[in-house]
């Protein structure tokens, strides 16, 4: 046997020997009620999502939470919410009537029909706030950024002096919603543009070499700008770092903080809305 067969063998035997398997074992953890949902100033349905949590590595549907008492109120007026499929959907609307006031603090209820996390009742208030009137978008392709290109579509709007603002803002294409992620929804705050005019800020970057998610000449964009909440503006914001927790085996990011009461999870939002247009050239 020569020195060649010799040092493959040997590296052979040291690759196998340094491979060693690990089973990873997970508690189950320990059940927590999920919400989901927002109301705005416009007259529309609007639905509150519920569901329980599961575990980590669970290939099943988060459960949703059904047979729940759902209501809104303002401080002086009660809105009931019906559940769409009695029993079985967990998704709760409003009335088609119903469009929430501006200045107004609202304050979602929710009743269970099982105790979760030793209760039955749950709350989550959200301020709803009035937005500025977005003036017009713009849509400007980049050559000297990536590969094959980057669009940039820009915002023009006024900011309202002397309060702090915060902002969300999703992109439509073609009717069809882009910022259909949250890491692909834009949030900002204004303390860059305090009380000045946002003349063509850059909000959303796409890349052309995403074929299926680029713009096209004569494509329609509308940009939705809406007022939010610091408790909201930090609520996305902290969703979006947990997703990156790098490298892999660092320790697990904080919990995100919601605004549902008795250790729920999730987020129940109010806020405006304006709305801008263009043409993609």
């Amino acid at each position: 046997m020569n020195k060649r067969i010799l040092i493959i063998l040997a590296v052979a035997f040291l690759a196998t020997s340094c491979t060693e398997k690990i089973n990873l074992k997970l508690d189950s953890t320990y059940t927590r009620l999920v919400v989901d949902g927002h109301i705005k100033s416009d007259t529309m349905v609007y639905s509150i999502n519920l569901t329980k949590t599961s575990d980590y590595f669970s290939n099943a549907p988060s459960p949703r939470m059904v047979n729940a008492t759902v209501s809104l109120t303002d401080g002086t007026n009660t809105f009931p919410l019906t559940e769409t499929v009695p029993g079985q959907s967990g998704i709760y609307n409003t009335d088609p009537r119903f469009a929430g006031t501006i200045g107004k603090n609202y304050t979602l209820h929710i009743t269970l029909p099982e105790v979760i996390a030793g209760t039955t009742e749950y709350t989550a208030s959200s301020q709803l706030i009035g937005v500025t009137k977005l003036d017009s978008i713009k849509s400007v392709f980049r050559t000297d950024i990536g590969k094959e290109g980057v669009w940039q579509v820009k915002i023009y709007a006024q900011d309202p002096p002397g309060t702090k603002n915060y902002y969300m803002l999703n992109l439509y294409r073609n009717n069809v919603l882009w910022s259909d992620t949250i890491n692909k929804i834009a949030v900002s705050e204004n303390q860059f543009f305090a009380g000045n005019y946002i003349d063509g800020a850059d909000v959303f970057y796409i890349n052309n070499s995403h074929k299926w998610e680029t713009l096209y000449p004569g494509d329609t964009i509308m940009v939705e700008l809406s007022a939010i909440t610091k408790e909201y503006y930090d609520f996305i914001n902290q969703v979006k770092q947990a997703g990156f927790s790098i490298p892999f085996f660092t320790g697990p990011p904080a919990n995100v903080q919601g605004n549902v009461s008795n250790q729920g999870v999730g987020f129940f939002a109010a806020y405006s809305s304006s709305f801008a247009k263009t043409v993609v050239k």
